[in-house]
């Protein structure tokens, strides 16, 4: 790797400012003072940046029950970012595993690992999500078992070509149902509901394929262990 590179991703600086650090003579590689970016160090390099060592940081892994009010993207915007309520360094390279909307709450995954990610978002794998889905009006009798047929067969959504694939559609009380997925478009699951007359008024993702919530409360956030990242 660059040194430069090395620098960019094991401090606060960009590559410019890493290449004035280097031209000010702030980086000794192996007790050398180094003024080439190009040079090149690998994990058994000792890299002193102004006296302080530094490591590459490790692949991260994060599941986090999500607040209502926080955005999975990537820019600020009016609301806070999911990935801010993480503390871990260098948080700003952590992406969201696939986005939930501003006020849907529930389980979300981060991780800087971007093959691990399309392991778990892709629908070729059959991750299901389940999403507890609260409904402005019952939905009960002919018109549940008219639903669970539609879901089953696949929506078609407002705007699409294909219908949705397949997805499990059950009811724990009139007003509160159970929804698994095995893809993620826009808007999803509100969409789906609103295509058989339907509005959602609360929703909450409880898991991703093995992984569940378990006790973490809203706003709370732990990294995956080794088995949990090997099963997707």
């Amino acid at each position: 790797m660059r040194l430069d590179r090395f620098l960019s991703e094991t401090t606060e600086l960009s590559r410019s400012l890493a290449k004035k650090a280097l031209h000010r003579e702030e980086v000794e590689v192996d007790g050398e003072v180094i003024k080439n970016p190009a040079t090149q160090v690998d994990p058994n390099s000792r890299v002193m940046w102004k006296g302080l060592p530094l490591a590459l940081v490790g692949l991260r892994y994060v599941m986090l029950n999500k607040p209502s009010g926080v955005e999975c993207s990537a820019r600020r915007g009016r609301y806070p970012l999911v990935r801010e309520l993480v503390d871990l360094p260098h948080v700003e390279r952590l992406q969201t595993v696939g986005r939930l909307d501003v006020d849907t709450t529930g389980l979300v995954l981060l991780t800087d690992d971007g093959q691990w990610s399309h392991r778990v978002t892709s629908p070729k794998r059959r991750f299901g999500k389940v999403y507890r889905v609260n409904l402005a009006e019952p939905l009960s009798g002919v018109a549940l078992d008219r639903a669970v047929a539609d879901f089953a067969a696949g929506i078609q959504l407002e705007g699409e070509e294909k219908r949705t694939r397949p997805a499990e559609l059950s009811m724990r009380t009139p007003t509160e149902a159970e929804l698994t997925l095995h893809e993620g478009k826009y808007h999803q699951v509100k969409r789906m509901f609103t295509a058989i007359g339907q509005h959602v008024v609360a929703l909450h993702r409880e898991s991703i394929g093995p992984l569940t919530l378990g006790d973490l409360a809203p706003g709370e956030w732990r990294e995956l262990g080794e088995g949990e990242i090997g099963q997707f």
